[in-house]
């Protein structure tokens, strides 16, 4: 063995993966000082590190010429004055085996540098198409492009299933400044395990990593990424995109059906139905419930079940419990073919500390803030992104841009949003850091907020944005152009809030809480509102929404089909947690399915069909969706009625027709009460909450109502109707 090639600290650097480039050392390279003293034209040198090799040939030519072992870890050298052909060609032996393989090593680089300027500024939209892996045919030969970002790092190599998990023999190449570490790995393809193991630059510590920007993963507890398989789908959804794009969202109906894919039905063994198998069982329960949307609570790769996806690890893939990539396409398409909407939870406000995912990805404060005082969410044990990185920034607006391109999905409900861009947001007063200005506001949050917003709207014309947002932070659903954060609608918490308070109450006491029932109107139109009664009401003590309800049997589900009717007619979009719908009895619990069996009392049966018809009215009525976020679309009838707990308003529609709805939030029938009305006329009961098909007394107004010319609350015309116990009441005037 040549002595200089033991010296060599380059081969050193190599033997103990401390490369920071190896792509200059190892594979094809020309030595022209070498040439020279020979009085040759050209020498090559070729170089490799194969740790479990015995023997070594390059091909040259049509000819195998063999390699020099230049160290006994595994280092083997050629040298010579014809050029091999690339990429390089190898043969080797490994005990009985005899392998061919194309070394990584002689492949150029597949990033463009305008994508890494691009992605260096924040901008690369499609930063997905650039990093992690993707199955590829490069320089004429099918491999896996494996790219990554980690700028503190020394070194990066791949690890994985076809190296022996061993980070000497695919260390990658970086590209300057940028952090960006890449490298082609022929013959590795769909379905291979890997990680990436990093060695810090300042402590040496070395870190093994799960892919950021990963399309699929391994299931549960184990945390490797998966190679995914290039998008192949054949959507079958063109007429609903056109559809989507011409859509007058703000004007049409939205009924939500919130769900977690885990736990609303399971299979006969009580595991998890994949996306396939979910499509087909809840596709048909959507149609035949009148729900227009489906919300998703995250599908986005998490470790932990009990988070229910809210500690995101894989801000690029679905979750392996629920299936493959086409199989969630699958379930996208089947709804829309449904004509049912898509919206997927997604969470850019935190993200876990797993020692394997995003926490300190280089060895260092990556993704989050060094300092706890604004990195670290205390509440939920979890890290906060650095909004005002650039890269980091592109990290989660790729990730947006990836669902709602790859997936067709139709809107994003933004989770903790408060939380984003609030520096003080629930803590203590020494322990977080005022801005450039000195105040609370999360800078660098609020331009991502906007730029978020701005790039879904542009580029997918109909996609809503949806904030989960409990604070009153003004303009939150106001165009970014306007001076507003730019979302599409946000959620009303404050309505869910006085809502749920005074429906708790015993009805004898809610004659002193009446104004949180009229409250809301002061405020109802100062944003787009979602009227939310989400998976946050039922769970951890809060009981269900059944279990909510004062009284017995009878007042408990009385008082659920008057919330649920109040809800369907306030102004404002509407959003019900899986299991309201039927009145689910406990708490919803993340670890198996619904209590379906429940559909077999008819006090739950009930329940569901009111919400049924609720659904179909709110969809084929105009007057209870189009003016949702204007005040013509609203009037109050009475609102002053504390005494006897009712409520009397019209809902209105652009055309000018309307409805009238009644509620009575006491356990006593009130006969002869008048309302007024607008218009002279017969008028007709389209629902009645206490109607016997819905488990209720009955009482009611099914012969029809004509108007009396008695003048009553500013109208010129008045009914007098029979308000049913603890219901509520939708009447119209006939044509």
């Amino acid at each position: 063995m040549p002595t200089k090639i033991k010296t060599d600290p380059q081969l050193s650097l190599i033997l103990q993966a401390r490369h920071h480039d190896p792509f200059n050392w190892l594979g094809l390279h020309e030595e022209k000082g070498l040439a020279l003293a020979l009085d040759q034209k050209n020498t090559y040198v070729f170089r490799c590190f194969l740790p479990y090799a015995d023997q070594v040939w390059l091909k040259i030519g049509n000819s195998w010429e063999p390699l020099t072992k230049a160290h006994d870890d595994g280092v083997y050298i050629w040298r010579g004055g014809n050029n091999p052909e690339t990429p390089c060609k190898l043969r080797f032996t490994a005990g009985t085996q005899q392998i061919e393989k194309t070394d990584p090593f002689s492949f150029p680089s597949a990033l463009s540098e305008h994508d890494l300027h691009l992605f260096g500024e924040g901008k690369l939209r499609q930063a997905y198409n650039m990093l992690g892996a993707h199955v590829m045919t490069h320089c004429g030969v099918k491999g896996t492009q494996f790219a990554i970002w980690a700028p503190n790092a020394e070194r990066v190599s791949v690890i994985g299933d076809f190296n022996r998990w061993d980070g000497r023999t695919h260390t990658m190449r970086v590209h300057g400044s940028s952090g960006v570490w890449d490298i082609f790995i022929p013959e590795v393809g769909v379905d291979c395990l890997y990680k990436f193991e990093i060695r810090n630059r300042q402590s040496g510590h070395l870190l093994v990593k799960t892919d950021p920007y990963g399309n699929a993963f391994e299931m549960r507890p184990s945390t490797a990424a998966r190679v995914a398989s290039n998008d192949s789908y054949q959507w079958h959804d063109a007429p609903w995109l056109e559809q989507r794009a011409k859509a007058d969202w703000l004007h049409q109906p939205m009924n939500i059906y919130e769900m977690h894919a885990g736990s609303w039905q399971r299979d006969d063994n009580h595991h998890f139905l994949n996306f396939r198998e979910l499509a087909k069982r809840l596709v048909p329960y959507l149609q035949e419930m009148g729900f227009t949307h489906v919300e998703l609570m995250p599908v986005s790769e998490y470790p932990l079940d009990e988070s229910w996806g809210y500690q995101t690890t894989g801000y690029f893939g679905v979750s392996s419990r629920f299936g493959t990539s086409d199989d969630f396409r699958f379930f996208v398409d089947a709804c829309h073919q449904a004509d049912i909407g898509v919206i997927l939870d997604w969470v850019p406000a935190h993200f876990p500390k797993d020692s394997w995912a995003l926490a300190r990805f280089d060895g260092t404060a990556l993704y989050e803030h060094e300092d706890p005082r604004l990195g670290e969410h205390q509440d939920w044990g979890t890290l906060i992104f650095n909004y005002g990185r650039n890269e980091v920034r592109n990290f989660l607006l790729a990730s947006a841009h990836y669902w709602l391109n790859k997936f067709h999905i139709d809107g994003l409900r933004v989770d903790a949003v408060a939380s984003m861009i609030y520096l003080d947001y629930s803590r203590k007063a020494d322990q977080w850091l005022p801005n450039k200005y000195g105040g609370r506001e999360n800078l660098e949050a609020l331009e991502f907020i906007k730029e978020l917003n701005v790039i879904v709207h542009e580029e997918f014309p109909g996609a809503l944005t949806i904030a989960e947002e409990s604070t009153a932070w003004p303009m939150i659903s106001r165009p970014v152009y306007l001076g507003g954060l730019g979302f599409s609608m946000k959620w009303n918490m404050g309505w869910m809030n006085d809502t749920l308070a005074y429906i708790e109450q015993d009805p004898i006491h809610r004659r002193y809480h009446h104004n949180q029932l009229t409250f809301g109107q002061l405020y109802a139109y100062s944003e787009n509102f979602v009227l939310p009664f989400s998976h946050d009401e039922v769970v951890h003590g809060k009981r269900s929404l059944l279990d909510k309800m004062p009284g017995d049997t009878w007042q408990k589900f009385a008082n659920i089909r008057l919330l649920l009717t109040y809800q369907m007619t306030y102004p404002g979009k509407k959003l019900n947690f899986m299991g309201n719908e039927f009145a689910q009895g406990r708490e919803w619990a993340e670890s198996h399915s619904l209590d379906w069996y429940l559909l077999d009392n008819h006090w739950h049966q009930g329940v569901k069909r009111l919400m049924q018809d609720l659904s179909h009215l709110y969809r084929d009525i105009p007057a209870l969706h189009e003016l949702d976020f204007t005040p013509d679309g609203f009037a109050w009838i009475d609102c002053h009625d504390a005494d006897q707990s009712i409520i009397s308003y019209q809902r209105r529609a652009r055309d000018g027709s309307y409805v009238v709805v009644a509620l009575n939030f006491t356990p006593v029938t009130r006969s002869g009460y008048r309302i007024g009305v607008p218009q002279a006329g017969s008028y007709k009961e389209l629902l009645n909450s206490d109607a016997e098909i819905y488990s209720g007394s009955n009482a009611g107004n099914g012969i029809g109502l004509a108007t009396e010319d008695v003048p009553w609350m500013g109208h010129k015309y008045s009914l007098v109707i029979t308000l049913p116990p603890l219901a509520g009441i939708i009447v119209q005037r006939g044509k």
